[in-house]
């Protein structure tokens, strides 16, 4: 069998986008919407999602599902990573922090729609990878740094928004010193086996309120003592 090209790989991302679609629609309820940002699903479409996993799974890349990267990691599948983007919400006028690049495909996706994206990545292997893979499309907006992600990125702080790709029992007290008055944090909170997707918003005077949208399940979100 021949090999797929981007021919191939364009048409598996218009159908990930119809999946995110059904997906999105059929969690109206919880969601409190019938459809995602059509910012977000544009990017999704042009971005090539198989160049930010490992080789040997790029055929796998569209299928709405999360995949291995290494390290006892995962890339989020599809669906995940558009309502997070949403929900996050971010402006072509702001600065976002993310916490766990991993080879940079969700940083793809916040590069394309905010003003400059901050992320940290414990793994050095992995910020490395993602830093030439973004590297290879031109993306200029986008900075990413090596260490522990609970503790943000104070050089650069405040952020309007801030996205943890990593689960933990509460949102870690940096993160929401960090994040500006009327500015949004996304992460899922919870003990394992009860993690909760939640956007947490902190108000003009600086009171943080959560609102939890669907159960998930993520990996820890890794600290260094």
């Amino acid at each position: 069998m021949k090999p797929m090209d981007e021919k191939h790989f364009a048409i598996l991302r218009r159908h990930m986008v119809e999946v995110i679609g059904i997906h999105t629609d059929l969690l109206e309820e919880e969601l409190g919407k019938a459809v995602l940002d059509e910012r977000i699903l544009t990017v999704m479409l042009r971005v090539p999602r198989h160049l930010f996993v490992p080789e040997p799974l790029a055929q796998l890349a569209y299928q709405d599902m999360p995949l291995p990267i290494g390290f006892e990691k995962t890339i989020s599948q599809p669906f995940m990573c558009a309502l997070m983007t949403d929900l996050l919400a971010p402006e072509r006028h702001e600065t976002v922090l993310e916490v766990g690049t991993g080879l940079g495909y969700q940083t793809a996706i916040l590069t394309e729609l905010a003003g400059h994206v901050w992320s940290v990545e414990i793994v050095e292997e992995f910020a490395d990878s993602a830093q030439v893979r973004l590297g290879q499309f031109g993306y200029a907006n986008v900075a990413i740094r090596i260490g522990d992600g609970s503790r943000g990125w104070p050089e650069h702080a405040p952020f309007d928004k801030i996205l943890v790709a990593a689960a933990a029992e509460e949102v870690p007290e940096a993160l929401l010193e960090q994040l500006k008055p009327t500015g949004r944090l996304v992460m899922p909170l919870g003990p394992v086996g009860a993690q909760l997707l939640t956007a947490i918003d902190k108000d003009a005077g600086g009171v943080v309120r959560g609102r939890a949208v669907i159960p998930v399940r993520f990996t820890r979100l890794e600290t260094v003592m």
